[in-house]
């Protein structure tokens, strides 16, 4: 406790009156890992446009100066926050007997843990890795495609593809979720109020100019987002089987 002491006079009297006042709670020290913290939170909260040096510097009561000592810039953060996320990735041994399946699951964990922290995914897109955690999960994915007898050249431009495959597929899930959170003139719509209305609008198209989209409005509009991703993953991966076996 500290001390606070008031003196006032009354009359001739001179009175001095000595009170305990509850210290203040020391500050939390500044790392790089609070404000990794702070952003993963604001970007899943606000999305990631909204996160800045600034609103972080805020959110943690403290100036962006002190923050440029931990952390250099946005794009340094981004690095951080990959880094952050790809450590959450399971690090499997590579099985030649298996290896289509081994990135197959490999591409789907990767997306479960962008879904897990919104907002993640764009600070990925146009980023060269460099960090343990991004290089760690890179060095596996090309160890899976390599064991499964895949052309060196074919296995990282193939990394390559992947990694923006599922960046896009969690991007426009952000995108979608802070659509339907809030929609025209303020108000919420559903994923099955946007999909119904694709549909119709498909269905409704004039079947002279357009007789494809009109006659499968039901087909061109079916399927959930996790059936179309593992469809695009296995896509991927079934080509580079094909384009491997005949190198």
């Amino acid at each position: 406790m500290a001390k606070s002491e008031k003196t006032w006079s009354a009359g001739p009297l001179r009175i001095r009156v000595t009170t305990d006042v509850p210290e203040s709670a020391p500050r939390e020290r500044l790392t790089r890992e609070r404000i990794v913290d702070v952003a993963l939170a604001q970007m899943k909260e606000r999305g990631y446009e909204a996160v800045s040096m600034r609103s972080i510097a805020k959110e943690l009561g403290t100036g962006q100066a002190s923050l440029y000592a931990h952390v250099a810039n946005r794009e340094e953060l981004d690095q951080l926050v990959v880094d952050r996320i790809a450590a959450l990735m399971p690090h499997p041994e590579p099985d030649p007997e298996r290896w289509d399946e081994q990135v197959v699951d490999f591409l789907h964990d990767a997306l479960a843990i962008y879904r897990e922290h919104p907002g993640s995914a764009r600070a990925a897109m146009g980023m060269i890795p460099t960090m343990p955690g991004a290089l760690r999960n890179a060095e596996d994915l090309m160890g899976i495609c390599l064991a499964g007898g895949v052309p060196e050249q074919y296995a990282s431009w193939a990394c390559d593809m992947f990694a923006l495959y599922v960046g896009a597929v969690a991007v426009e899930e952000d995108i979608w979720a802070d659509r339907l959170r809030t929609g025209p003139e303020g108000r919420s719509y559903s994923e099955e109020a946007v999909v119904a209305a694709v549909r119709e609008h498909f269905a409704a198209l004039p079947p002279e100019q357009y007789p494809i989209l009109s006659s499968l409005a039901e087909v061109m509009t079916t399927g959930t987002g996790e059936e179309r991703f593992d469809f695009g993953v296995r896509l991927l991966v079934a080509g580079l089987k094909a384009v491997s076996q005949r190198s």
